[in-house]
């Protein structure tokens, strides 16, 4: 059987990322594998939290690597497609006159996301369901824009709330202090809802804070050992975290904030460890893509043509 392929686009505050994914074995709790992964540093987010809208020279670059993307689904016979922009571009004064910028020079649209979709997206895959036994999580999305805390207790989603705290918000200084109080607040509630608590940590930032921590899937991240590796990132400078760390430039910068947001949450809540599935929004609607194909059993090929 022909494979079948879906692809998401992640339009965020640091990068903007494409993802496909597929199977050749189609069935109602298949996951997808991963086919192609491209993440290219826009930093959309830079320019809107010190100016407000998102310059000209980036939406060139943007809309030239959306019609990058469009010929590399072809390539990959891309069943269907969604692309979705976050922080950044719900900030951004200019955000809706790009999306229709981007429709008009390529044809695709996007769908600029609140932070709850975001959460949803991610949520409602299921994803986390098949690594995890433990039903008590806080999910935790950390961007460059913003942050996404999602409440699952006994393994059903309770509650979801976006703040405007996000690691290059952070890096520029524009994270509002009367938002950090409420983030705080609404951490402590937490174990009132039950004691047991694991977070969940979504995003490049935690993937590579994984990685430095040097532990493997199924295991998770010690709050403990974050703590640690917090310490040594900061006794390092940029230079040195992208020369002997090797992390890329645009990660090097915006890996303290996260790790301290990771660990503000931790700190607050109680959690003493955090589950790094290695999945994100692009996984999520991905996987939300076959289910609705799955569900509507429309052939690939009249599918892709009525997109």
């Amino acid at each position: 059987m022909k494979k079948l392929n879906f692809a998401a686009i992640d339009m965020g505050t640091n990068a903007v990322r494409m993802l496909i994914k597929g199977t050749d074995q189609p069935g109602s709790d298949v996951l997808l594998s991963k086919e192609f992964l491209i993440r290219v540093p826009l930093r959309l987010g830079q320019e809107v939290f010190t100016s407000g809208h998102i310059p000209a020279s980036k939406i060139r670059k943007l809309i030239q690597l959306i019609q990058s993307f469009k010929l590399l689904m072809e390539i990959y016979e891309v069943v269907d497609f969604r692309a979705c922009a976050t922080s950044a571009m719900r900030d951004a004064d200019n955000g809706k006159e790009i999306t229709r910028q981007i429709l008009d020079e390529t044809g695709v649209s996007v769908d600029i996301i609140d932070g709850k979709t975001e959460a949803s997206i991610i949520y409602n895959s299921h994803i986390c369901d098949i690594f995890y036994e433990k039903r008590n999580f806080i999910f935790a999305d950390v961007g460059g824009g913003s942050t996404e805390i999602t409440i699952i207790h006994n393994g059903e989603l309770i509650s979801s709330h976006s703040y405007d705290i996000g690691t290059v918000r952070s890096l520029n200084n524009k994270v509002d202090q009367r938002v950090m109080k409420a983030f705080y607040r609404d951490l402590k509630k937490i174990p009132e809802i039950d004691r047991q608590f694991s977070i969940i940590g979504i995003g490049g930032n935690i993937n590579k804070l994984f990685r430095l921590a040097e532990i493997e899937i199924p295991h998770p991240l010690p709050v403990s050992r974050l703590q640690k590796i917090y310490r040594m990132l900061q006794s390092k400078s940029l230079k040195e975290r992208i020369s002997e760390l090797k992390l890329k430039p645009d990660r090097a910068d915006v890996i303290i904030p996260a790790s301290e947001i990771y660990l503000d949450i931790a700190r607050h809540t109680g959690a003493t460890e955090i589950y790094v599935p290695t999945i994100g929004i692009a996984d999520g609607i991905t996987q939300s893509l076959y289910s609705e194909y799955m569900r509507k059993k429309i052939s690939p090929t009249i599918y892709l043509e009525n997109k």
